[in-house]
């Protein structure tokens, strides 16, 4: 089994990794293409595309100007330890045994607009840079653009023919993926919560949940849709009327 999440924006920096273990990210000299743009940007540009305050402008223009090659311990982190939002909160990736970190490796892909997709052990240096983000890199329109091919490839090569495909990620992350061209079928997720009488997804909580998932799938090393169908976290149940063959939608 593979399966995507997003990333977050908010970064863990300082809580201490439980492990030594690391990897390369697959798309270094992509990444360096992405940032060597970046770069040129002044602290009011990045402001200004991302939509942010001057001080986080600063902050990444700092990031932007001190990110550079080889990756190490010593300057990078991993990135399921450094990731903080609520996605994250949900896998609870420190608490997560290290008989676990082969599974997890394997299984879990993060997207990203600056390096493209991540595995969990793959180290990275501090960024924000959305997948939604309009910015054009050697002459593409946008991130989608820059991205799309390299990841699409990349995920026919590493899925086997009759694996399954979960999308945990956001559609501003997905959307990274070209669908059409993918191998193997796309079983998406969600999470809805009733309200007054209706099912609704809130974001929040969906991507709380998206975490659950992916630490319920490492934790039991799951392989096969029904086996997910199972998750039954946090009062979460599958829903067979709002589910269909290439989506399953889990309610509380």
């Amino acid at each position: 089994m593979k399966l995507v999440i997003s990333p977050a924006k908010s970064l863990d920096l300082t809580s201490q990794i439980p492990t030594d273990k690391f990897s390369d990210a697959s798309f270094l000299n992509m990444s360096q293409d992405v940032v060597t743009e970046l770069k040129k940007l002044s602290p009011n540009d990045i402001s200004s595309l991302m939509k942010i305050s001057d001080k986080l402008g600063e902050l990444n223009y700092d990031r932007n100007q001190s990110w550079e090659l080889p990756f190490n311990l010593n300057n990078s982190r991993q990135a399921v330890y450094t990731f903080n939002g609520d996605v994250y909160k949900g896998l609870d990736v420190y608490s997560l045994g290290a008989d676990k970190l082969d599974k997890l490796q394997d299984t879990v892909r993060i997207l990203s607009g600056q390096y493209g997709y991540l595995r969990p052990l793959d180290l990275i240096q501090p960024y924000r840079l959305e997948m939604g983000t309009k910015f054009s890199v050697k002459g593409t329109k946008n991130l989608y653009e820059f991205w799309k091919n390299t990841l699409t490839e990349s995920l026919n090569e590493e899925l086997d023919d009759n694996e399954v495909f979960l999308n945990l990620a956001s559609n501003e992350y997905f959307k990274a993926i070209d669908v059409k061209n993918l191998k193997v079928p796309i079983i998406d997720v969600d999470f809805k919560e009733l309200k007054n009488g209706v099912f609704k997804t809130i974001g929040i909580y969906a991507k709380q949940a998206r975490g659950l998932m992916t630490r319920f799938i490492v934790d039991n090393n799951i392989d096969s849709v029904d086996e997910v169908k199972n998750f039954a976290i946090n009062n979460y149940g599958l829903s067979d009327e709002l589910s269909s063959e290439n989506k399953l939608v889990f309610v509380r």
